[in-house]
């Protein structure tokens, strides 16, 4: 009975050490090349503290714009993907858009983890400031999906004119159960290196939160957009759409998606 018992407190030792060894994999999934850069798109090339070579791409003049939209993407996603969904939201609100990318992603070097993603972040918003010249009162800072934790989390640390959320979810620990056994995920509180709480950042910002969701997203159920908007200190607007999944919030939202936009960033 004892060796049986050892050899299951050992599997599950094991099995922990894994997860504890493996969670970066868990959270981020870099989409594999090729990679086309799109033409006519200025690009950035910059550096985070650590070193990590970045780019980031920059739709619209951030010179004559009203503003800038910084903004960060979901997990199996690249910044290139959202070049002419940044060209419509710049058509429709006279800002400039900065699609930041992450290490690890869009073939950049180095391994995507919280504290590197973090500090990818923070380059970007850096480079806005001193590449493009832009004053922090005219930055808003958007994030879809796991770019929604890491907008918010930026947040915490410079003020945006608004922080626009695209499907978010209120916490890495509350995430957990949805992608592993709840088990796993009970011990994944303890273990985990992957901080992300949406919902701690927006209740302790000044900036306004304005939240997008549909009522059919399988990744990210809309309630934790609803959560991460309730708890907010500064509510902007709160957009649900029916039916719309994760990825189609655009097509279904259509018209009421796009004016959303307008109306968080003309205020």
């Amino acid at each position: 009975m004892l060796i049986a018992v050892a050899i299951v407190a050992g599997m599950i030792v094991l099995l922990l050490a894994l997860i504890w060894w493996a969670q970066e994999k868990l959270v981020y999934f870099p989409q594999p090349s090729p990679y086309e850069h799109p033409a006519e798109v200025h690009r950035i090339d910059h550096s985070a503290a650590d070193g990590q070579p970045l780019l980031a791409y920059v739709v619209g003049d951030p010179a004559t714009s009203r503003g800038v939209l910084l903004c960060f993407h979901g997990n199996a996603d690249l910044a290139i993907y959202q070049v002419d969904w940044a060209r419509q939201i710049s058509r429709r609100t006279g800002y400039a858009v900065v699609l930041a990318e992450y290490r690890g992603y869009m073939g950049l070097g180095g391994k995507p983890t919280y504290p590197g993603i973090q500090l990818d972040a923070e380059a970007a918003y850096d480079a806005v400031r001193s590449r493009l010249g832009i004053d922090s009162s005219r930055i808003a800072f958007f994030g879809y999906s796991l770019g929604s934790a890491v907008a918010a989390e930026l947040a915490l640390k410079h003020e945006p004119r608004a922080l626009l959320l695209k499907a978010p979810f209120t916490s890495a620990r509350e995430m957990a159960p949805r992608v592993i056994s709840p088990p796993l995920a009970l011990a994944f509180r303890f273990i985990s290196r992957v901080r992300y709480d949406t919902r701690a950042a927006v209740a302790a910002i000044d900036a306004p939160v304005w939240v997008v969701h549909g009522t059919r997203d399988g990744v990210i159920a809309v309630e934790m957009g609803r959560a991460v908007f309730e708890t907010a200190r500064n509510k902007g607007e709160l957009l649900i759409v029916d039916d719309a999944q994760h990825n189609d919030l655009a097509g279904l939202g259509g018209g009421a998606y796009w004016e959303w936009f307008e109306r968080a960033l003309k205020q």
